[in-house]
């Protein structure tokens, strides 16, 4: 009997998810950022663990609702935490457990879960073992609490193991050769909003986003990708630009490089800088790039 089901990964902003989901998969398909708030959409990856086919569903983290932006990027947490088979709450070891209450109390549903807590290699086993004691005085809400060192894979087989007793016994829901179910354009523009975060300093990451006009797939030679990246200002399309260029053609090294790492491929990165004012606070203009329901 084989089993399947959706697994959402729920936690504070920066608090690894992302990471944690490409590194379980063996392939890079979301956006990665040491700065906060950087995942807006869910996207998902499909592990398969001997019997057991894994869908994790990466979530934006749990914050406060500031603007219409984010919002929806709560709701899209909420939402991911109400539709799954299991949640797996990722706690970083050095934070203390605030964050924790406060996911039980937006648990509304109670789906059971399981406390990851990772970074355990950034702290002595002393500080280790006293974050684990005062997790367990919740012991009666989570289904188990698992020790992991993302970078260092640690930790990764118990919580597969763990994950696959939780889920029903189901065929599998997706091909098993599949990696994910997310479009290719949309794990692209994560990888070129990645490149903005990380090369661009600042609020301009956050008032930033990308689109994915066309994409020209050739199978003998190179594909070629057209894209905008949407800005609130005029000021902020010339940062991103940057003297002589020089600002967009890093973002367009770095974002293709990892392109072409999950393609296989050459790529052709074109980038354009559009300014729209106010589109981040703009709810039509969000529902028309695919951000509201």
């Amino acid at each position: 009997m084989t089993k399947a089901g959706f697994v959402s990964l729920i936690g504070r902003p920066n608090a690894g998810k992302s990471t944690l989901m490409n590194s379980l998969l063996g392939e890079k398909i979301a956006m990665v950022s040491q700065k906060a708030n950087a995942t807006r959409k869910r996207s998902n990856a499909i592990v398969m663990h001997n019997e057991t086919q894994i869908i994790f569903v990466d979530t934006p983290g749990l914050h406060e609702k500031e603007k219409v932006l984010n919002q929806y990027m709560l709701d899209e947490a909420l939402k991911a935490m109400g539709d799954c088979d299991l949640i797996v709450y990722l706690a970083p070891v050095t934070d203390s457990t605030e964050h924790y209450e406060k996911f039980l109390k937006l648990n509304e549903k109670k789906v059971k879960h399981i406390i990851v807590l990772s970074k355990i290699d950034q702290v002595s086993q002393e500080k280790l073992f006293k974050r684990i004691n005062q997790y367990n005085k919740f012991s009666d809400k989570f289904e188990a609490l698992i020790p992991t060192a993302i970078s260092r894979k640690v930790g990764h087989d118990d919580l597969l193991d763990t994950i696959s007793k939780n889920l029903p016994d189901s065929p599998y829901l997706y091909d098993p050769d599949d990696l994910t179910s997310e479009l290719v354009r949309d794990i692209y523009a994560g990888f070129i909003r990645e490149g903005i975060f990380e090369n661009i300093s600042d609020e301009i990451p956050y008032e930033s986003d990308v689109l994915i006009d066309k994409i020209e797939e050739d199978e003998k030679s190179v594909d070629r990708i057209y894209a905008s990246i949407i800005v609130e200002k005029e000021s902020q399309k010339g940062i991103i630009i940057g003297k002589g260029g020089e600002a967009i053609k890093r973002i367009g090294i770095y974002s293709r490089k990892k392109i072409e790492i999950l393609s296989g491929k050459k790529v052709f990165l074109d980038l354009q800088v559009i300014v729209k004012k106010g589109w981040s606070k703009d709810k039509e203009y969000l529902k028309e790039i695919g951000y509201t329901s």
